[in-house]
């Protein structure tokens, strides 16, 4: 049964990315879910950090959402990696189905016009080393025409950047015009200006964390849980970094404290093995539990 749900759950988030034809009835189709289902998945993956947003009647899933930058930064060849396996795979005669199939995913996660192209490598990695001196002596930096596809804008943003992410493809910044930390991607930047004025709203900076169920946010919260056998074998399987967080509490119990970025990852580990584990804190915590409750028994 819960292989079956994520299951649905990956083939949605998958025809989401990027999804530019599917309306909702066609997505409801195509996973075997009800429209309410739908939606209440389009909820969850904006909670867990996916950058959920509706053009017209279609909603998709932005490749730039935190998730898929951790993820492609695990498996994902280093850019002069994928330059050369991209020209080997150039070089490949005749219609190779499955070599075409290679350079369509290639294409789909790495940007060759800036990769094979030594003057744009070479501004990324002035911009770089810009972002890092800013972050260094704690000033104000402007991006100079920073292209934004959400905005649809091209323009100059003044920032106060205070944490290089993902290698160095991303900086972390604080946005005094719009008073919120935001992601920008290295890439996007035409050119940085370091400036002479110093951070005016370092109280303001935020990190990014990313707990054990690779949940991403700029702040955390504590939970505690008693665990049985089941729920303590199941922890330690799927998210094997959890091991820290454990310790024996006698009687076949363990207790598990730890903190976390949302309440939903945690969330849905308590409420799949509800029946072998205690919640002990905090109380912000089981109130996400009990609204979470009510809602499933209100359905």
């Amino acid at each position: 049964m819960r292989h079956d749900k994520l299951e649905r759950e990956l083939h949605l988030l998958l025809l989401l990315t990027d999804n530019h034809t599917l309306t909702i009835e066609k997505l409801c189709d195509k996973v075997g879910i009800s429209r309410r289902n739908l939606y209440y998945y389009l909820e969850f993956f904006r909670d867990t950090g996916f950058e959920v947003y509706k053009r017209g009647k279609v909603y998709c899933i932005d490749r730039s959402s935190p998730f898929f930058g951790r993820l492609v930064e695990r498996v994902s060849f280093t850019d002069d990696e994928a330059v050369l396996m991209r020209r080997l795979l150039d070089k490949v005669s005749g219609n190779n189905a499955v070599v075409e199939n290679l350079k369509r995913k290639m294409d789909r996660f790495y940007d060759f016009d800036i990769l094979d192209s030594g003057e744009m490598r070479e501004q990324a990695a002035h911009n770089v080393s810009i972002l890092h001196e800013a972050i260094k002596t704690k000033r104000q930096v402007l991006l100079r025409n920073y292209s934004s596809p959400h905005s649809n804008t091209c323009r100059d943003r003044l920032v106060e950047p205070f944490m290089l992410m993902n290698g160095n493809n991303e900086v972390r910044c604080h946005e005094p015009a719009s008073g919120m930390n935001k992601t920008f991607k290295v890439a996007r930047m035409e050119d940085v200006t370091l400036l002479e004025q110093p951070w005016q709203h370092e109280a303001g900076h935020r990190r990014m964390y990313t707990d054990i169920f690779m949940f991403s946010g700029e702040e955390l919260f504590p939970v505690s849980l008693s665990l049985g056998s089941l729920s303590y074998n199941v922890l330690k399987e799927e998210y094997p970094s959890a091991a820290k967080h454990i310790t024996p509490a006698g009687d076949m119990r363990w207790h598990l404290s730890l903190n976390v970025c949302s309440h939903a990852g945690i969330g849905r580990f308590v409420l799949g093995l509800y029946e072998d584990i205690e919640v002990l804190g905090d109380d912000a915590f089981k109130a996400y539990l009990r609204d979470k409750i009510m809602r499933m028994a209100g359905d």
